[in-house]
């Protein structure tokens, strides 16, 4: 029987980004004290890719304002980032590191990794400022993801964290009436 990765902390990791024109070094050690996601997709130069890409770069200002930094990782190498960022219109909007993941290592870590492909599948991982996975979703290989529905399963996390006792209902928006799972709530839903 697998055990769920929700609520595990973050496996060790090293790896090379490509961030503002610039590679540098990264660990785990990096996504401690702060709201993270990590992104993994299957490879740079690709279809749907861009597509999802282009969504996390059009929402990464309102996901800063709220906290979090957004990595986006492939089993290409950080060279491989840099060249198609410095070719694709929609991928040259990402403002978040790019990590390279070339030996699959972060890809399993995080349960992606297509062994016979040397390919991440679609994961999109929250962690929490103290390296817990709180939001884990994965996808085949053909369908893309929503960044404006990550945003708002972000702020739920968010949510939770800080009101003890509270949990947020399906399609919960901020704002919005929230739930405190009590005997007295059983079968009034």
């Amino acid at each position: 029987m697998t055990q769920s990765i929700i609520n595990t902390k973050i496996q060790p990791f090293n790896a090379t980004v490509y961030h503002n024109g610039d590679f540098r070094d990264i660990s785990e050690q990096d996504l401690l004290g702060k709201w993270s996601i990590v992104m993994f997709y299957p490879a740079d130069f690709t279809f749907v890719c861009p597509t999802e890409l282009g969504d996390l770069a059009d929402h990464y200002e309102q996901l800063q304002k709220m906290g979090v930094e957004v990595y986006s990782v492939s089993t290409d190498t950080h060279f491989t980032h840099k060249a198609w960022h410095d070719t694709s219109e929609t991928i040259q909007k990402i403002q978040f590191p790019m990590i390279g993941d070339p030996t699959g290592r972060i890809s399993r870590n995080f349960g992606v990794y297509i062994e016979d492909d040397g390919l991440a599948l679609r994961g999109t991982f929250v962690i929490n400022p103290e390296g817990e996975i709180k939001v884990a979703e994965i996808h085949d290989l053909g369908i893309g993801r929503s960044a404006s529905e990550l945003v708002r399963k972000v702020q739920a996390a968010q949510y939770v964290a800080e009101h003890d006792g509270e949990v947020c209902p399906a399609k919960w928006q901020p704002g919005e009436e929230t739930l405190s799972p009590s005997l007295d709530l059983v079968g009034k839903i």
